[in-house]
C-alpha cells in the first residue's frame, strides 16, 4: 500500500458512514456491557476504562477553565489521579474537580448517540488519538500499559472493523462507561472518603460531599434518560 493509498484507507475510515439498521447488534452490545459491568471478576479489570475516562475527564475541563494539565495516574488498585496546575481555590479548581464522576456517563451517552448515527468509526479513531496523546502525560509504568493497552483495542476497532462491528463496539462501550459510572458513583456515595472528588469539593466550599454527589447523581440521570430514548426502543 503506496502512502496514496494508506490516506484514502484512513479518510475513508473516518468519515461517517450510514448507521446500520438496529437488530440484534443493539442488544449484543448492552448485554455485553451489562456483564462487563455486573461480574465482579470481570469488573475488576474493565473498570480501568471509567478510571481513565474519570481522569481525563478532570483534565479536559482543568484546561478549558486555564489549568495546566501535568499529568495522570491509574493505580494498579484501578484507582486514580489527575493533576491540574492553577489556583488552589475559585472556581477553575471546582470545576476541574467535579468533572471526574460525570465524565464516563457524558462520554458514554454521546457514544450510544453516535454509534446509532453512523459516526462510530470517526469516534473510534478520535479516542484512539486522544489516548495516544495522553500518553505523554502518563505517570506510571502501570498507567502507560493501561492506555496504551486501550489505544490499541479501539485503533483495531477502528481499522479492522466495519460499520456494523465498529458500530457495535462503540454502542458497547458507551453502555459500558455510562453504567460503569454509576457503579463508580454509587462506590464513592456509599465508602468514599475524604480523600475522593466529594470530600475535596466539600473542603474548596461550603457545601457538605453529599450535595457534590447529588450533582453526580443529577448528571448521570440525564445522560441515562438520553442514551435510553435512543437505545430503548431497539431493546424492548
Amino acid at each position: 500500500m503506496d502512502l496514496e493509498e494508506l490516506a484514502a484507507a484512513i479518510w475513508q475510515r473516518i468519515t461517517p458512514s450510514p448507521a446500520p439498521e438496529p437488530g440484534w447488534w443493539v442488544l449484543i452490545a448492552a448485554v455485553a456491557a451489562l456483564i462487563a459491568v455486573a461480574l465482579p471478576s470481570l469488573w475488576r479489570y474493565t473498570r480501568l476504562g471509567v478510571t481513565i475516562v474519570h481522569e481525563l475527564g478532570h483534565a479536559a475541563v482543568g484546561i478549558l477553565v486555564g489549568r495546566r494539565f501535568t499529568g495522570f495516574v491509574v493505580s494498579s488498585d484501578m484507582s486514580g489521579h489527575a493533576v491540574t496546575v492553577g489556583p488552589r481555590r475559585g472556581l477553575g479548581r471546582i470545576l476541574s474537580a467535579w468533572a471526574g464522576y460525570p465524565a464516563p456517563a457524558v462520554l458514554g451517552a454521546l457514544a450510544i448517540q453516535i454509534a446509532l448515527h453512523g459516526w462510530s468509526r470517526t469516534a473510534l479513531f478520535a479516542a484512539a488519538l486522544v489516548l495516544v496523546v495522553s500518553l505523554v502525560f502518563t505517570r506510571s509504568l502501570h498507567t502507560v500499559i493501561t492506555v496504551l493497552i486501550t489505544a490499541a483495542g479501539l485503533g483495531a476497532a477502528w481499522w479492522w472493523g466495519g460499520p456494523e462491528l465498529s458500530a457495535l463496539i462503540t454502542l458497547a462501550v458507551g453502555v459500558f462507561l455510562l453504567l460503569g459510572a454509576w457503579r463508580h458513583l454509587g462506590a464513592v456515595t456509599t465508602s468514599g472518603t475524604a480523600a475522593d472528588d466529594p470530600g475535596q469539593l466539600a473542603r474548596l466550599t461550603w457545601l457538605p460531599a453529599w450535595t457534590w454527589n447529588l450533582t453526580f447523581l443529577l448528571v448521570l440521570g440525564a445522560c441515562t434518560w438520553w442514551s435510553w430514548t435512543a437505545i430503548g426502543p431497539h431493546l424492548l
